[in-house]
C-alpha cells in the first residue's frame, strides 16, 4: 500500500514540474492546477477521461464540473459511490478554449497515465470519450477492436490485466437526451463486471 501511494505522490510532482509540456506555461499563466486524479487507490474501475475542462483546472479536480455531475448521477443509478472508483485524464493539463488534446500533449502526458494504472491495478478501465479509448485500445493490445466510438460503446474488452469498456464522454450526454440514455445504458454494463 505504502509504495502505491508513494507512486501517485511521484506522479502528482513529475505532472506538477512538467516544464517541457507546451500547456505548463499555459497553466501558470491562468494559475490552473494539473489535475491529476481523485478517488480510490485501490479501486476497482477507474474512469479515464480526455482533459481537464476550466472548472477541473481551476481546482486540481477531474470531472467537478456539468461533466462531472453527469459522472456522479450515472455512478449513482449503478449504486457505485465516486469515493470508491478512481477518475482521471489522460492529458493533465487544461488545453486552451477547451480544444481537444493535441496528438503530441497525450504522448507526453500517456507515461503519467501507464504509470496510474499499474500503481491502482484497477480490474475494469472505463474511457471516457474517444480520445481515451483510442490510447488504451491501442496502448495495452486492443488495436484490432478498435472502432468508431459510435459503434463500440458499452462494449467490453478484455486486455492484458483488466477489461476496458469504452463511454462516451459525459459532457456529451448534457445536452443530448439520447447520449445520456445511451450512457446509462452502458453504465449498467459497468455494475455487472
Amino acid at each position: 500500500m505504502e509504495e502505491r501511494e508513494a507512486e501517485l505522490k511521484k506522479i502528482k510532482e513529475d505532472v506538477l514540474n512538467l516544464t517541457a509540456s507546451p500547456l505548463y506555461a499555459y497553466r501558470v499563466e491562468n494559475n490552473y492546477f494539473p489535475v491529476i486524479g481523485e478517488g480510490n487507490h485501490t479501486a476497482k474501475i477507474m474512469f479515464i477521461g480526455e482533459a481537464p475542462g476550466q472548472n477541473e483546472a481551476k481546482t486540481g479536480r477531474p470531472f467537478c464540473g456539468r461533466a462531472g455531475k453527469v459522472l456522479d448521477t450515472l455512478l449513482q443509478s449503478i449504486g457505485i459511490d465516486r469515493k470508491d472508483v478512481y477518475v482521471t485524464n489522460i492529458v493533465k493539463d487544461r488545453p486552451p478554449e477547451n480544444r481537444d488534446p493535441l496528438p503530441d500533449e497525450i504522448e507526453l502526458y500517456a507515461p503519467f497515465l501507464d504509470r496510474q494504472i499499474a500503481a491502482i491495478k484497477p480490474a475494469v478501465i472505463a474511457t471516457l470519450g474517444r480520445f481515451s479509448m483510442q490510447y488504451v485500445m491501442s496502448r495495452y493490445g486492443l488495436e484490432f477492436e478498435f472502432d468508431s466510438i459510435s459503434k463500440i460503446h458499452g462494449q467490453v474488452f478484455t486486455a492484458d490485466k483488466f477489461k476496458v469498456i469504452p463511454l462516451y464522454h459525459p459532457a456529451a450526454a448534457i445536452y443530448n437526451q439520447h447520449l445520456l440514455d445511451t450512457l446509462k445504458e452502458d453504465f449498467k454494463k459497468l455494475a455487472d463486471l
